[in-house]
């Protein structure tokens, strides 16, 4: 399924997350503000996902100068707006700044621009899976019980995904027993996104609270962990979901592989660790509410956090579209370009 795409003349179709699992709704998109609000309450999500939707919306920002006669300090201001939106996320920065150094040729080589990273968006996810099932397949016993977090399937990557994208390609070669889905607190990524999506590829999964994660792995009930990655700083520390630093103390203590699945987009080597990553604060609303109805006290205040970061020696290894990075503590090194 095809989660993000570009509509003639000048419109962005996205599925809305947020009516997820109860209904698909697809939403359009035809101005820089209606995007950027799209981004902020997550109706798009996902690394990959923004990344396609910083570089549509470069073209969307120029479409909409062109008709309202905006200037080209305008322009840029809309374009820096939507890479705004998720301070965290590589992807989102990385596709606008990739497409907005078009804008003088116009906007076609713009949209040109664009659709080649949707495609190879695309194509790196498939890479990516086979890659990490590549990888795990080296353990070398039955089929394997999979423990992933959030949502990093075609809902966040456009089509295919990244670690699900991994469990899709161990599903198909029949090395995968089941998968153990986080809820993902506070707005239910894994219980309403991952497991819609195995749900409709028929991939055996539980869903379990997040508390639940560590005691899991603990008891021997998880063979290996596959997550995404929001931002990867030069020395292989991963930002990802809150909760992931977790599983990956309780992988470690238990000698489980914990498996990071991007793409080479993400990996920022303008960040030199984890600690130079800005960690989005979101909405305390989202944790003391949820359908509009209050979970705490009247007053209660609460913080949001929406990713933590795991030191790169508790990675296993980064797997991306083009290579696979073992025990990556240190300053990674460049891939191979193919993109």
């Amino acid at each position: 399924m095809r989660t993000i795409d570009w509509r003639e003349p000048a419109t962005i179709v996205i599925v809305d997350q947020t009516r997820l699992p109860s209904e698909l709704v697809t939403m359009e998109i035809r101005t820089v503000r209606e995007l950027v609000g799209a981004v902020k309450r997550l109706a798009v999500r996902g690394a990959l996902a923004l990344g396609v939707v910083g570089a549509l919306g470069a073209v969307l920002a120029h479409a909409q100068a062109e008709e309202e006669g905006w200037d080209g300090a305008h322009l840029r201001a809309e374009v820096d707006a939507l890479k705004r939106a998720r301070p965290t996320a590589a992807n989102l920065v990385w596709g606008a700044d990739e497409v907005i150094r078009f804008a003088r040729e116009g906007r076609a080589a713009m949209k040109e621009r664009a659709l080649q990273l949707l495609q190879a968006e695309t194509d790196a996810c498939r890479a990516i899976g086979e890659r990490g099932a590549d990888l795990l397949s080296e353990l070398g016993h039955g089929p394997l019980r999979i423990h992933t977090h959030c949502n990093t399937g075609s809902l966040a990557c456009v089509e295919w995904g990244t670690a699900l994208g991994v469990v899709r390609c161990l599903h198909r070669r029949g090395l995968l027993q089941g998968v153990l889905v986080d809820e993902t607190r506070p707005l239910l990524q894994g219980a309403r996104l991952t497991a819609w999506e195995l749900e409709q590829d028929g991939i055996p999964y539980e869903v379990i609270v997040d508390a639940a994660g560590p005691c899991m792995i603990s008891r021997g009930e998880v063979d290996a962990v596959v997550v995404g990655a929001d931002r990867i700083a030069a020395n292989g520390d991963v930002a990802n979901k809150i909760g992931t630093y977790g599983l990956a103390l309780a992988a470690a203590r238990a000698g489980v592989p914990f498996v990071v699945a991007a793409p080479e987009s993400t990996i920022d080597p303008s960040t030199p660790t984890g600690r130079a990553i800005a960690i989005e604060e979101r909405p305390e609303a989202e944790v003391l509410r949820w359908a509009d109805v209050p979970t705490a006290p009247p007053g209660a205040a609460a913080r949001n956090p929406a990713f933590d970061v795991t030191p790169a020696e508790l990675v296993t290894a980064i797997v991306t579209e083009c290579r696979v990075v073992r025990e990556p503590a240190g300053r990674l090194p460049e891939a191979v370009k193919t993109r």
